[in-house]
């Protein structure tokens, strides 16, 4: 059996992988409220976890390209929806802090392998014009998947199970509702391996992709990679370490993608904080995760147009991104709008441009990399997301609380000995100052790019 655009079928198959890769790592952020009561949690601590799955997340970045890189996008994407979503389901089994940091770490070694593997599967089956707007589909996965976690997770947690399935309760104990969540959740990616095994091969050797589609992406890829010595030597380390585009694209990360991790993890806190919505009232976390799907489409279709038109790949991201960033200075406008409403509107353009950002440049990976080494140079530059992502969390923690009343833990007298300087100047300031900063990222990462030279590489 031949189906028509299978290229799109695979787009499908990964943007339900993402989806469930976000509604995993939003139950704990969507119940923070909840587990911290019944964990006896502070917002330190809590800040702690996160940072532990970031760690767990940079780590599997530097190694899980590498893995894709050599052993193939199907066994590899495989393995690592069925590593997170095992550990998901196991973090239900969490009775204190040190048991939900190890879950979660567990968590972070599995969900970092999708983006790398993701990649490389759109490399391998579709042309440069399509690249971000099939980039854009997947990752609209993810914020769907923050889209409907709370609608998902917030209901399973907050059932009466005592009352209607006494013998769970009595099984699972204390916090019986967000232990239910897990493991309900995980087990959905676990039935996802099915299809995934079944459909997906190279075009090449697929049975399912018609001849015309197939001799389509031969003819794209030949005028990608005319060389064809490209094909058969992967880049070592040295190398992929000494390409200048591997660092521009990694500080640009670093720099930006903290922005989309904070609405992640610390949004509902500031909702539920700062403008006094209930544990069910961040249902209302929907809006920001479903403009961000907004914001991943947009990116994409805007790009491709632009490619379409004759614009060098490399071009047309650039000139999306730059848009994006001067979308970015309404942040501050977010913590002191008078009301609500008003604040989650600006909130709703500030996440459009920061996903329809985070595509194009994800799309210029893609697009300046050759295949055979695709994984491993994304991993690199997605290990700056994290790190980024945990250099804020320390911050914002800072910012929202005071002195800790407990002991520090390991990760707090490590990050005060690199950070003491800026954790201390921001302690106490709130949320309102990280608003204020995030409206400087993305002009800043975009000059970065643009003056380091990005425009000088392109394999098109």
């Amino acid at each position: 059996m031949k189906i028509r655009g299978m290229r799109w079928w695979i787009i499908v198959l990964l943007f339900l992988a993402a989806v469930l890769n976000y509604i995993d790592r939003q139950t704990l952020s969507a119940l923070a409220p909840t587990i911290q009561v019944d964990l006896g949690m502070n917002d330190q601590e809590y800040a702690n976890v996160i940072n532990i799955f970031l760690i767990a997340y940079t780590i599997a970045y530097l190694i899980s390209g590498r893995v894709a890189d050599k052993i193939g996008t199907r066994a590899s994407l495989f393995f690592f929806v069925a590593w997170w979503s095992i550990f998901n389901m196991l973090t239900a089994a969490s009775r204190g802090v040190t048991s939900l940091s190890f879950y979660r770490f567990g968590l972070g070694l599995g969900e970092a392998g999708i983006w790398p593997a993701a990649s490389k599967a759109v490399s391998e089956w579709f042309p440069a014009k399509e690249r971000a707007l099939a980039i854009g589909l997947y990752t609209m996965g993810a914020t769907i998947g923050a889209t409907i976690a709370p609608y998902i997770v917030i209901p399973l947690a907050t059932y009466d199970y005592t009352q209607s399935v006494p013998e769970i309760a009595n099984w699972l104990g204390n916090g019986t509702g967000w232990r239910v969540a897990f493991i309900l959740t995980g087990l959905a990616g676990l039935v996802w391996l099915i299809p995934w095994l079944m459909i997906y091969r190279k075009p090449e050797k697929s049975k399912l992709i018609t001849a015309d589609e197939l001799a389509m992406l031969q003819t794209a890829s030949n005028a990608e990679n005319p060389d064809s010595l490209e094909n058969v030597n992967p880049w070592s380390w040295k190398q992929v370490l000494s390409f200048r585009g591997t660092w521009l694209l990694l500080l640009a990360r670093l720099i930006t993608d903290p922005v989309w991790y904070f609405y992640q993890f610390w949004f509902p806190k500031y909702l539920s904080s700062d403008r006094g919505l209930s544990q069910e009232d961040l249902k209302i976390t929907w809006i920001i995760y479903l403009a961000a799907g907004v914001g991943s489409l947009l990116g994409g279709i805007i790009s491709g147009q632009i490619v379409k038109k004759g614009v060098m790949p490399v071009a047309s991201r650039m000139w999306v991104m730059l848009v994006c960033a001067l979308l970015m200075p309404l942040s501050p406008f977010i913590a002191t709008a008078a009301g609500l409403n008003a604040s989650l509107t600006l909130t709703v353009f500030t996440v459009i441009a920061a996903l329809a950002w985070l595509i194009n440049i994800s799309s210029l990976i893609v697009d300046i990399v050759p295949k055979h080494s695709l994984g491993t140079v994304f991993s690199v530059v997605a290990a700056g997301s994290t790190l980024g992502g945990i250099i804020m969390n320390m911050i914002v923690a800072s910012m929202v609380t005071g002195p800790s009343d407990k002991p520090a833990g390991f990760l707090d007298t490590a990050f005060h000995a690199v950070l003491d300087p800026i954790l201390n100047a921001v302690q106490g300031q709130g949320y309102a100052m990280w608003f204020l900063i995030m409206a400087f990222l993305h002009p800043i990462a975009w000059l970065l790019l643009k003056f380091g030279g990005i425009y000088r590489y392109s394999k098109v």
